[in-house]
């Protein structure tokens, strides 16, 4: 079958990066530079959830259109903020907290399984994030994709199937070319609806220890992977 798929294509948030420990991280030093008593655990899992989980399922129900994922963050961290006491911040500050998106962690795995990988098929991006957001991520951290590609290209967000089929013409290969790798079930399935392969990545510390989403390593797909390094072997890389 590998020698079948021609690409494949990364959910980003979750299976790529650690958004949860960077955003922690970065809120605990802007807490110790102004002196703030903010639980950034409990604030990154809210941001995350109520700023881009749900806006987004509620953007594919039809409430609203699509809009940039960085105006949802921003949205979301002005009613965070209020929320837990935080006033008087620099706007400048707030931009670059907001930009913390731009910027998160990969795993540990990310860049050796990302440079085995690439040996033998195009990689590419294939996230709900804005194409900005991911280019400057991807400098970040050094991810070496081939292209960026993103939900914003089709103009509605993922799993919805034009996210998908937009990527896999826009590779120039039949969905069945192209492999979707990704932690989240709902991604692979709608992917696997759309006509793709599927690669579910384990990542069991995403939501830390209170997480309700993805929480066993299974399912109906193609491959299934502690990470990515363990996806390369599986795939002859």
């Amino acid at each position: 079958m590998t020698l079948e798929v021609g690409a494949l294509t990364f959910d980003v948030f979750g299976t790529v990066v650690d958004w949860r420990g960077t955003v922690i991280a970065e809120g605990d030093a802007l807490g110790k530079k102004h002196g703030l008593e903010v639980d950034w655990d409990q604030f990154a899992d809210r941001w995350r959830k109520e700023g881009y989980v749900d806006a987004i399922a509620r953007i594919n129900r039809g409430d609203g259109r699509w809009t940039r994922v960085d105006r949802m963050h921003r949205a979301k961290l002005d009613e965070l903020l209020s929320e837990y006491g935080v006033a008087g911040l620099p706007e400048g500050e707030i931009v670059e907290f907001n930009r913390v998106w731009h910027r998160l962690r990969p795993w540990p795995d990310v860049l050796e399984g990302l440079s085995r990988l690439r040996k033998r098929f195009v990689i590419a991006s294939l996230s709900n994030g804005d194409v900005a957001l991911l280019v400057d991520m991807a400098r970040s951290a050094g991810f070496a994709w081939d292209c960026v590609l993103s939900s914003e290209i089709a103009g509605t967000f993922k799993p919805n199937r034009e996210c998908y089929l937009t990527a896999a013409r826009l590779l120039d290969l039949s969905p069945d070319r192209v492999m979707m790798v990704a932690a989240h079930k709902n991604d692979l399935r709608g992917a696997r609806a759309a006509g793709l392969r599927s690669a579910l990545v384990f990542r069991p510390d995403e939501y830390g220890p209170n997480r309700t989403a993805d929480v066993t390593p299974e399912g109906d797909f193609d491959f299934v992977a502690d990470d990515f390094l363990d996806l390369a072997e599986k795939l002859g890389c």
